[in-house]
């Protein structure tokens, strides 16, 4: 018997879909959404004009609605992947495949990523999801 069935690579690879869309445009979002500060100190009285302008900030900017649809994208994936695999193994692939997506898609952005025991953590985090793979196969 194959370590991976083709129908567990297809889960595999929706899985991994998803938490490439999650987690690499996350950074990318926060990126996109600097300046915000200053439109919204233009309004320290808060209220609708406030949250208007912060609106037409952020919908104004490629750099923050590119990764936005994107991110958006892999919602319509991981809730079409749901429907089609055990939930069981949908979430934890796909939530913690997301933290690494992220952390690297940060580091490679610039973003400070920590020290070794980060690298210890990515490392468990993908022994996890090897184990939850291989428990359902």
């Amino acid at each position: 018997m194959d370590f991976l069935s083709t129908e567990l690579l297809q889960q595999l690879v929706g899985f991994v879909l998803v938490a490439f869309c999650w987690g690499s445009t996350n950074p990318l979002i926060k990126a996109g959404s600097s300046g915000l500060e200053q439109v919204s100190a233009r309004y320290p009285e808060g209220g609708v004009r406030k949250l208007l302008a912060e609106w037409r900030y952020l919908l104004t900017r490629w750099q923050y609605v590119v990764p936005l649809a994107l991110n958006l994208s892999g919602s319509v994936v991981y809730y079409y992947t749901l429907g089609k695999n055990d939930m069981s193994l949908a979430v934890p692939i796909v939530n913690s495949l997301t933290f690494v997506f992220s952390l690297l898609t940060g580091l490679l952005l610039g973003e400070e990523f920590g020290n070794k025991e980060s690298w210890i953590g990515i490392g468990f985090v993908l022994v996890g999801t090897l184990i939850c793979i291989s428990s359902k196969n």
